[in-house]
């Protein structure tokens, strides 16, 4: 689901790239926090999205467990359309900004021959214009992982005002439509795993603030 995050530029005068380095080269020493403040949606119950951040700093990983849509014998009829809306704090040092360079999305999806299945997600900072949805299409018939990549041209990133307090927000949707597929036969598509190995992984783009005015 991936060019997840454009918009246009935000107060570009109010960001200071340091000298040599682009937006993204030079993350914060100190490691960042995430705080989950709540998740709503029919495909993440309380307790089934976790969040943590790399090591380096680099980016955030969402790791769902109960995130699928779909349609068939045993399917409830609300069941063909799932959403998740994160809203997350994400806490980093002082005198650094971020935005979202790229998404990775992943997945696994058995679509029947005549089913089909998307998936497309957007994400903002509380108080700001969304970013516009991308979505991404699949075709039966198809049995496997399903992998997709939204990436953010350097100019369009949309980073958090420096110095403000907003939180980030993160709407996904996973949709799969029956079409001329056999109705006896089941068609899914999910962004779960049992065993957290698949994940959302957002890959952050770092900027330095420019000191507060006296």
């Amino acid at each position: 689901m991936l060019n997840t995050v454009a918009a246009a530029v935000f107060a570009m005068s109010t960001i200071i790239v340091p000298p040599g380095g682009a937006p993204g080269d030079v993350p914060p020493p100190d490691h960042i926090t995430i705080d989950v403040v709540t998740i709503n949606g029919s495909g993440c119950r309380a307790g089934t999205a976790a969040v943590a951040v790399s090591p380096d700093n680099k980016a955030f990983t969402v790791t769902y467990s109960e995130f699928m849509a779909q349609v068939g014998p045993q399917a409830l009829p609300t069941d063909f359309r799932k959403n998740c809306q994160l809203n997350l704090r994400v806490n980093v040092p002082s005198g650094f900004t971020y935005g979202i360079a790229s998404t990775d999305y992943r997945g696994f999806a058995h679509l029947e021959r005549g089913a089909t299945a998307l998936e497309k997600a957007n994400y903002y900072f509380q108080g700001m214009s969304q970013t516009e949805y991308k979505q991404h299409n699949y075709k039966g018939p198809f049995s496997d992982d399903w992998q997709a990549t939204d990436t953010t041209d350097v100019a369009a990133i949309v980073y958090h005002p420096c110095g403000e307090k907003r939180n980030f927000n993160i709407n996904t949707e996973l949709r799969v439509m029956a079409g001329t597929s056999d109705k006896k036969l089941t068609s899914f598509i999910s962004m779960d795993s049992t065993d957290g190995a698949i994940e959302t992984t957002y890959h952050f783009a770092w900027k330095v603030c420019p000191p507060p005015r006296p």
